[in-house]
């Protein structure tokens, strides 16, 4: 019995860094190809659209219903201290630290990254991405590289909005519900935060959307045949993004703000 755990758990080792390697061969073949021709510039306006512009209701719903939760517990747990005051400061460093881009980067993926994995899934079921190799594309380079990019550079931008309505959720609770001055909840949020806390949330935010797109373009150019595999590269997507962003944000957290 015991040898037998032993190998199950060796072969649930090995396929886990089996798929890992396939996952950063993966990675290196689509950094590798952004930066060379041909270059489809009408597939990164159309993934720049869809991920960005189009997942901003979702962020910014998120975000205001965060910053204003959030500055509720704070007020809550500051008054035990009689600490109230500083929920204005923590309210905007928690945002643009943390919940803004793990919240945001969380909501893209379970946006982006199941319908990159579908379309995707789909194109390879109906043998649409042999058509494109038949027609002399790279699938890597027309498929995956406009959607990686395109989230690279958009999701950082949805965090900084995200940052901003979480901070104004919280400002809106904080002056109608629990009793702070206006321009002094809003003069404490300004002088506390610094320019490094916004701008190691942007640069999650790009990491975040990088790990969304490459896995829905993975998962779904390695989807199984039918419905069934599809589903199944959209579910295994979302959940792989999910789960990468948590560890990605534990690490980037360490390598910023480690003492």
């Amino acid at each position: 019995m015991i040898l037998t755990a032993l190998a199950a758990l060796g072969r649930g080792t090995l396929g886990g860094l089996a798929a890992a390697g396939r996952v950063g061969l993966f990675a290196g073949a689509v950094v590798s190809h952004l930066f060379r021709p041909p270059f489809y510039r009408r597939e990164f306006l159309v993934a720049l659209l869809q991920i960005g512009w189009l997942s901003l209701p979702v962020v910014g719903l998120t975000a205001v219903f965060t910053g204003a939760a959030l500055a509720l517990q704070i007020y809550a747990g500051g008054a035990r201290f009689s600490a109230e005051s500083v929920v204005p400061s923590i309210v905007a460093i928690g945002m643009v630290r943390e919940l803004g881009p793990v919240l945001g980067g969380l909501m893209v993926a379970a946006r982006v990254a199941s319908s990159i994995a579908a379309e995707i899934g789909t194109m390879k079921v109906t043998e649409q991405i042999d058509a494109l190799v038949t027609l002399s594309t790279n699938p890597l380079k027309y498929l995956a590289v406009p959607r990686v990019l395109a989230a690279t550079l958009s999701v950082p931008v949805l965090v900084a909005v995200g940052d901003i309505i979480g901070v104004m959720g919280g400002w809106l609770v904080g002056t109608g519900r629990l009793g702070f001055n206006s321009s002094t909840y809003l003069r404490n949020t300004w002088e506390y935060l610094e320019v490094w806390d916004v701008g190691s949330g942007l640069v999650k935010g790009a990491a975040f959307g990088f790990i969304v797109a490459l896995m829905g373009c993975y998962h779904g150019m390695n989807s199984g045949r039918g419905a069934q595999g599809v589903g199944a590269a959209t579910k295994s997507a979302v959940v792989a993004a999910s789960i990468l962003i948590l560890a990605a944000n534990y690490l980037l957290t360490e390598v910023f703000f480690s003492a």
